[in-house]
């Protein structure tokens, strides 16, 4: 009878002992996870501050001033362009002022279009000196995860003669597939751009299996830092939606290492 009493409590005790160092694994992730923003916050200070010549407060007092804010993200907005543009390759600018995105060549749009949905993560929308320091420079691509292929690759095997010739007749499948991408830039933010559409029930499970498969991705990571005593990485987002039509273009005509403005 006292042998089983024992095992009964030597059994809750295991149970509270383990159910404990869970809580305290959770919380010590959850506090980790949250000085991610802050620490990315802090590396983009270091890293694009501007080096102001007042040393008295008043360039940040006037920072707070809307219009003059809004100047300088314009400001931004224009010298990354320039930049671009000087450039013969085609590249893509976010503005999110009028919700377009626009493909263009040396200062040309060659394609517009039209956004439908958009969230921006917190520290990027702030009137921080230096977030209005690293958008004043082109954004480029590092990687890229997508639904759809890059580039279409057909294999054709060469006829022996022309009379075995045949014309290919094979439908474009990229019509219908789900259209749902990641840019990973190599200043740490990333751009999310997903069809508008929901033509088929495949199209929103499609979007929730893909940004299913980034959480999965990003809890790994931070697991391994954690793990050893590091702050997981925070990648501030851009997240749009645009036709479908539109983000399989804008996918596709961006070169593999391409740039990128946004106006906020």
């Amino acid at each position: 009878m006292e042998t089983e009493i024992k095992k009964k409590i030597g059994g809750k005790v295991t149970v509270i002992v383990l159910l404990s160092l869970i809580a305290v694994l959770i919380i010590y992730y959850s506090v980790m996870s949250m000085m991610g923003p802050g620490r990315k916050l802090d590396t983009i200070r270091k890293e694009y501050s501007l080096k102001t010549k007042n040393k008295d407060g008043i360039g940040r007092k006037i920072l707070k001033d809307s219009e003059y804010l809004k100047l300088l993200k314009e400001k931004a907005f224009l010298q990354s362009e320039t930049l671009m543009a000087e450039t013969d390759s085609i590249y893509l600018t976010l503005n999110m002022k009028d919700s377009t995105a626009n493909l263009e060549i040396s200062g040309v749009v060659v394609h517009k279009a039209k956004m439908t949905k958009m969230s921006i993560s917190r520290i990027l929308s702030g009137s921080e000196d230096a977030i209005l320091s690293m958008f004043s420079t082109p954004l480029n691509i590092a990687s890229s995860i997508a639904t759809i292929k890059k580039e279409p690759v057909m294999i054709k095997i060469a006829p022996k003669d022309t009379s075995e010739y045949k014309p290919d007749i094979v439908p474009d499948t990229t019509i219908v597939e789900p259209v749902n991408y990641i840019l990973q830039m190599n200043e740490g933010i990333r751009i999310y751009i997903y069809q508008d559409e929901n033509v088929k029930s495949k199209d929103r499970l499609s979007r929730f299996r893909f940004d299913l498969s980034d959480r999965i991705r990003d809890i790994r990571s931070a697991l391994k830092r954690v793990a050893v005593l590091k702050v997981p990485e925070y990648h501030p987002f851009i997240k749009i939606r645009l036709p479908r039509a539109d983000a399989k273009i804008i996918y596709r005509a961006l070169p593999k290492n391409g740039q990128i403005a946004v106006f906020l």
